[in-house]
């Protein structure tokens, strides 16, 4: 199986690019047995998948989580509301507004701000991430990200361009909010961005035989291969 996922460069820093194509891919959440605490990591969650399940083409680390693994935002996995949209104030990236959500059904995944979704997300979709910040906004870029900040980390996010593919991209090094930002709106040209973390991102790219494992984490998006 070819990996999905690719190396690149923007602005000098390394970055891998990954695509999930709703005609190849569905995409699931996972945070851990539906009777047990969170998995933490990929390793746990590859020993827990059952024989017979989806081959994975890639995964990564989703939105923002607790102490304890659990999701501090908005979190639905197979159609099951597991935490709710949260809209408090307070510290930390998750919180600098406007955070947002993504979400889908099927093959078709969207990405909006956390007040966008309030107001106009009735249906409760398949799977859905809330992390913080935005990094791109209807073509714009987060107003309060700088163009190249001094808070440097290994940084992942998700962005939905115009044809419904989702890019997933990870920093391969230490980077900017400003430099993920540019990537998602300059190079693919995403209407809408969002961050999912820093300093714990991870990626597991079967194809490649890669599966980070220096960090734990809570929730994880899945792309799986379709039958």
């Amino acid at each position: 199986m070819a990996s999905a996922c690719d190396s690149t460069t923007f602005e000098g820093a390394a970055l891998i690019h990954c695509i999930a194509d709703p005609a190849r891919h569905r995409i699931v959440t996972v945070l851990g047995p539906a009777d047990g605490a969170p998995y933490r990591g990929f390793a746990a969650l590859a020993a827990k998948r059952a024989a017979d399940a989806a081959p994975v083409a890639f995964a990564m680390n989703a939105g923002m989580y607790d102490g304890e693994g659990k999701p501090i935002g908005y979190y639905v996995e197979d159609g099951r509301r597991l935490k709710e949209l949260n809209r408090a104030d307070g510290p930390g990236n998750f919180h600098l507004k406007p955070n947002g959500v993504f979400y889908g059904t099927g093959g078709k995944w969207q990405i909006r701000t956390a007040d966008d979704f309030y107001a106009n997300v009735a249906d409760r979709p398949q799977f859905g991430t809330q992390s913080g910040p935005m990094l791109v906004i209807d073509g714009k870029l987060h107003p309060k990200i700088a163009e190249d900040g001094p808070s440097k980390a290994v940084r992942n996010g998700v962005g939905v361009d115009r044809a419904g593919r989702a890019h997933f991209v990870i920093s391969e090094e230490p980077i900017s909010f400003g430099v993920l930002a540019r990537y998602f709106r300059d190079e693919l040209e995403t209407p809408d961005a969002l961050f999912l973390d820093g300093n714990v991102s991870a990626l597991w790219d079967p194809a490649r035989k890669r599966m980070d494992s220096g960090s734990r984490f809570g929730p994880m998006l899945v792309v799986e291969e379709k039958d």
